[in-house]
């Protein structure tokens, strides 16, 4: 940040109207936290509450399932002006439930929501109620979204598709779990913002990981839950995000709006609404996620079961995963994000044996909450998601990376791009997810004991203070600790409950009505900017010696070898302490299905053989571009017989085609002619419509050519068709 100029001494008539201005601008602020505090109140009163810019019909309740939850399944009704494509996949969108209400993947016309039904899918969003229903959990939740599912689906008979979901933050992790268990009900799912390898990170770095060793593990979890009789404050989880950066939560954000109080209110009061709408889960829930997920980091590993005895295997999941995440993200860094594939995978080649593909874009500034709220994000990432799902839903199995470029006036074929971006999927290693950083094994064995020493410490809370806790806390002193949290005072204060927010409301109509701006010329302007600098950087840099001297602390601790040898952890293992296992059943299925490939090489037709060249071809490029797909795209609507081939049959063709390839490809490619029709003019037909979309993404480099050339020759046609254009 740019020093400001530092500022002339001012004349009394300069003093005299910036104390005019600040005076005025204090009141006016004032207003905005009474505002701030009715707004409060009056959205705690409703119902349902949300910050949804859309109207929405409640579809299912899930207080009225079986095993009932608080959340719900709501359709959004499409505005006046957009088009709603019934062939389109619909889109389900669903939102954390991590100390605020929900909405905010629908929070503005530029959000997910909205770029999704621009696109012309169908939107539906999961929210939830501000009270859980006594004794739900993490696996009724799931089960429920499952039915939410099941009935999206079922409204939809006509969808190329099945839904894409979106899972935004602690909603990501959900909806994985769900995937994992119920992998039929989903189509290519977008997480945001979610973190699932919750103990990587980098040295220096994203110090919220260490949080729960340095408090002793998750004894404090339970502690709060017994403290609120049953139920977890989810204001406590938004303590935590503001205490990440005390410079925005002390004073930036107050500074912002004092400062600007002309112009700057309704979007500090639009912000405020979501952000301070606290929610409650029951403290078994809140459990289960610090000792299964933040602590635990048990997930990626495999070691959670559901009460039936079923693992959750990420492995599982046969739709393909989008993962969003910033080097910006504080929360959920761009290591906490992705890294959970490096626990379930050694290689791209395991990758593709699973049968999965993973697609991941890092952006480079956005934080954690500009990842779902942010215009410019919505008009460029979500936007290029949404207009190119069915392009990631045919990907071949592996790993890529998203990566969008602007379309430009001299891009090749721009009538094929949807939007103002160019969207590739780069393929990528194991080494690029590395590259990002992550942790090595002295980590990774210190995060291990960590764990240890959280359940120790809390099997100890559990025997001997949890009952005098309990005993000592009934529902009615929870309930008024709840209201004293210091968040919740925070509005309050301002309420209507303080007599002098009359007089502050009376005065700040008088001071609108007389307002007298300060002249951006007035010294004293520059010297408010230098003391605002001046404390941020003083809250920046007591922030940095707390990080610093946690981080310190935390391996200072658990790095002792005695400490890890006494808990059972071997300091001079080179195993990942969490790992997930290997099958052996998988490696018969797999053994099993190359047999399968081999032997089916020559059968098929036309369909076959085309999409076997074209991804021959591709792979010289290493790059899927969506110029590409809607090549072929054009080509299905173009013709009456492609038409009836399904997005689920051409994909499935796509990957049988493509695992072909891996398998043998000099025994896929030289069965390419057994497929092909006896006709020449079929042949070149095919061949033509080939290279249109291999040049819909740019003309060819040589290496290109040179398989072009070669998939000529296998359609019996001359080398000609490929430099001569004109020829065709």
């Amino acid at each position: 940040m740019a020093k400001p100029k530092t500022p002339e001494l001012p004349n009394p008539a300069a003093a005299a109207e910036y104390l005019i201005d600040s005076w005025q601008r204090s009141i006016l602020f004032l207003d905005v936290m009474r505002r701030r505090a009715a707004q409060y109140e009056e959205h705690a009163a409703e119902v349902a509450p949300n910050v949804l810019d859309y109207k929405a019909e409640l579809l299912v309740d899930g207080r009225k399932l079986a095993r009932p939850v608080n959340y719900l399944l709501t359709r959004i009704v499409p505005p006046e002006g957009v088009a709603i494509d019934a062939r389109k996949r619909p889109f389900v969108i669903v939102d954390p439930r991590a100390g605020h209400g929900p909405g905010i993947g629908g929070f503005k016309a530029d959000s997910e929501i909205g770029v999704a039904m621009k696109a012309g899918h169908p939107a539906y969003f999961i929210g939830f109620l501000p009270d859980p229903v006594p004794g739900q959990t993490i696996e009724d939740i799931a089960r429920a979204e499952a039915v939410f599912l099941e009935t999206v689906i079922a409204r939809h008979p006509e969808a190329e598709g099945k839904p894409s979901v979106i899972g935004n933050c602690q909603a990501g992790w959900a909806v994985m779990i769900l995937a994992a268990l119920r992998p039929e009900l989903f189509g290519p799912i977008i997480i945001a913002g979610t973190p699932l390898s919750y103990w990587a990170g980098t040295r220096g770095q994203y110090p919220m990981r260490y949080t729960g060793g340095l408090l002793g593990g998750s004894w404090l979890t339970a502690l709060t839950g017994d403290l609120g009789a049953g139920i977890f404050d989810g204001a406590w989880l938004v303590q935590n995000f503001e205490n990440q950066n005390p410079a925005n939560t002390l004073w930036t954000k107050q500074y912002n709006l004092w400062s600007k109080i002309d112009t700057e209110p309704e979007r500090y009061l639009e912000f405020e609404e979501w952000w301070g709408g606290h929610v409650t889960l029951n403290a078994e829930e809140m459990q289960w996620i610090v000792d299964e997920l933040f602590v635990g980091n048990h997930l990626a590993a495999g070691d959670i079961r559901t009460a039936d005895g079923t693992a959750i295997d990420l492995r599982s999941i046969r739709s393909p995963i989008v993962v969003f995440c910033s080097r910006g993200d504080n929360i959920t860094p761009p290591q906490q994000a992705l890294d959970w594939i490096l626990d379930l995978y050694d290689s791209v080649d395991d990758i593709r044996a699973w049968g999965q593909t993973i697609v991941y874009t890092v952006h480079d500034t956005v934080g954690h909450l500009g990842i779902f709220v942010s215009a410019g994000v919505a008009r460029k990432e979500h936007d290029e998601f949404a207009s190119n799902i069915d392009l990631i839903d045919v990907l071949p199995p592996g790993l890529y990376e998203a990566v969008l470029t602007p379309k430009g006036e001299t891009i090749d074929n721009p009538d094929l791009v949807t939007g103002e971006w160019v969207m590739r999927c780069e393929a990528r290693t194991l080494d690029d997810i590395r590259a990002l950083g992550c942790n090595d094994l002295a980590e990774e064995r210190k995060f291990a004991t960590a764990a240890r020493v959280s359940e120790i410490n809390l099997a100890l809370y559990r025997a001997f203070a949890q009952p005098v806790v309990r005993a000592l806390v009934p529902p009615p002193l929870a309930e008024a600790m709840r209201r004293l949290h210091p968040l919740r005072l925070s509005y309050e204060m301002f309420g209507p409950r303080n007599p002098w927010m009359t007089w502050v409301a009376t005065e700040a109509e008088r001071v609108r009505g007389h307002r007298a701006p300060v002249s951006a010329e007035n010294p004293l302007v520059g010297a408010q900017a230098m003391v605002s600098q001046s404390v941020v950087e003083g809250l920046d840099a007591w922030r940095k010696v707390v990080e610093r001297l946690s981080e310190e602390t935390f391996h200072t601790i658990y790095g002792n070898p005695a400490l890890q040898a006494a808990l059972g952890i071997d300091p001079s293992s080179q195993k990942r302490p969490r790992k997930a296992a290997e099958s052996k059943l998988h490696e018969a299925l797999v053994g099993q299905r190359i047999e399968e490939l081999a032997a089916d090489m020559t059968r098929g037709g036309l369909a076959e053989a085309l999409v076997r060249a074209l991804i021959w071809v591709g792979m010289a490029r290493n790059v899927v571009d969506e110029r590409g797909f809607a090549a072929i795209r054009r080509l299905r609507e173009a013709h009456p017989a492609s038409r009836q081939i399904s997005l689920a049959d051409f994909k499935a063709r796509v990957r049988e085609q493509y695992l072909m390839l891996i398998v043998d490809e000099e025994a896929a490619l030289k069965a390419i002619p057994s497929l092909l029709p006896t006709a020449t003019e079929d042949r070149r037909a095919a061949f033509d419509a080939l290279r249109g979309v291999v040049e819909a993404s740019g003309a060819p480099g040589d290496a290109l050519t040179e398989r072009l050339r070669r998939v000529a020759a296998l359609f019996g046609l001359g080398p000609e068709l490929v430099t001569n254009r004109k020829a065709s």
